[in-house]
């Protein structure tokens, strides 16, 4: 009977202790994904510049803020104006290829615009030092 319930105990530390983690995670995926939509709405009112100045550091490193706008226009003003846009997945990771380990949430949408019928957009976002979620890359297909 003892080790019935030493194992029963055992049990369930494993089950709540994986769900505090899941648990943090989902909450960890529904502030990034908060991040990302806001970062879009941006992106979809031509804020190119104020995109980049909202960015994380890994962004900011990777292009400056001309070319970034630049990138954007020329990517983006030919589909026209966003008609709509669903959050297709959501995934938590602690390491991304090419990234330092540390807090990752990449967002996928499946995306319309005027010009463009069916779009993937993937933003990627990662949990800075002072704790808030900042995209990291966008790219859209």
């Amino acid at each position: 009977m003892a080790l019935r319930t030493t194992t029963l105990i055992g049990v369930l530390a494993l089950l709540l202790g994986g769900g505090a983690a899941s648990l943090a995670q989902d909450e960890a995926k529904a502030e990034a994904r908060s991040s990302a939509e806001a970062w879009l709405a941006l992106l979809d009112e031509q804020q190119y510049a104020e995109t980049w100045q909202r960015a994380g550091g890994m962004l900011k490193g990777a292009v400056n803020q001309d070319e970034w706008a630049k990138k954007l226009s020329v990517t983006l003003g030919p589909l026209g104006k966003v008609k709509s846009r669903s959050v297709r997945s959501t995934e938590y990771s602690t390491t991304l290829p090419g990234a330092p380990d540390g807090e990752y949430v990449v967002v996928i949408f499946d995306s319309v615009f005027k010009n463009k019928q069916t779009a993937v957009e993937t933003v990627p976002l990662v949990k800075e030092d002072d704790g808030a979620w900042r995209v990291s890359g966008y790219w859209i297909r």
